[in-house]
């Protein structure tokens, strides 16, 4: 389980030393978003233990800067979903997604290589941004991946990400086929990243990916126990929605272009 060591957001600054969205270029605009989407996302992606309760109404200023879009409606959603959740409530259904369910895993290198050859590029590439992870900490964990996007190294967050981005969209599909609220962040996380093309072999690669999940099995806990049938969605789980992750990366609007 990964418990955020903080939640800091800086803000962007131009040369004669304006802070704030009309003081930065677009460029820097659209970094700024991104870098307050992944460390919000990293915060609410993690173990909702007392730090989490500590830092979500931190989490939600932070978002509700954000232009008005889909990011924006998706984490705030979120962040009311668990403001409003009992404490125990949450904890309880985070562990009934992530800790037992194998195709839920966090673990980003789950879904290549079984935690082999790809850990240990994503130690790797800590270490080479001097990016130091906490031995409590799983490497691969996709919140720690966010964390290290928002506030290490950002090209090599962004390398990391695209490298895990079937496992990542995969990820999203069945946690929406689940009915739980946690679809909306980790959407939130595919939305970041570069639209696709449709023809750089990803359709391959979701494929293999769905074929590693059917086929491999793996230790129960931290999302990787035996496949079990998605739960229906049930009362206070919000539905499947019924357009593709395309349909919806059309819909959004980050503003303030």
């Amino acid at each position: 389980m990964h418990r955020m060591r903080g939640f800091h957001v800086s803000t962007t600054t131009d040369s004669e030393g304006r802070s704030g969205w009309l003081g930065a270029g677009r460029a820097a605009r659209s970094a700024h978003r991104r870098a307050v989407t992944r460390q919000a996302a990293s915060v609410l992606l993690g173990y909702p233990d007392e730090t989490f309760f500590e830092r979500l109404p931190l989490v939600a200023r932070a978002v509700a800067e954000l232009p008005r879009g889909t990011v924006r409606a998706a984490l705030l959603g979120f962040c009311e979903h668990a403001s409003s959740t009992p404490e125990l409530e949450l904890c309880r259904h985070y562990t009934e997604v992530f800790d037992t369910r194998r195709r839920h895993a966090l673990r980003m290198t789950y879904y290549t290589d079984g935690r082999g050859p790809a850990l240990t590029d994503v130690r790797r590439v800590y270490t080479d941004a001097g990016w130091r992870v906490p031995v409590r900490e799983l490497p691969d964990h996709l919140a720690v991946l966010l964390e290290f996007a928002a506030r290490g190294d950002s090209d090599a967050g962004d390398d990391l990400l695209l490298r895990f981005r079937p496992g990542l969209e995969l990820l999203g599909e069945v946690l929406w086929e689940h009915g739980t609220p946690y679809a909306q962040v980790v959407d939130a996380v595919s939305l970041t990243l570069p639209s696709q093309s449709g023809q750089d072999g990803e359709p391959d690669r979701r494929m293999a990916v769905q074929g590693l999940l059917g086929e491999k099995g793996g230790p129960e806990g931290n999302g990787e126990s035996a496949v079990r049938p998605a739960a229906e969605v049930s009362e206070g789980r919000i539905p499947a929605p019924r357009e593709s992750q395309q349909e919806r990366r059309q819909d959004l609007d980050w503003g303030g272009r």
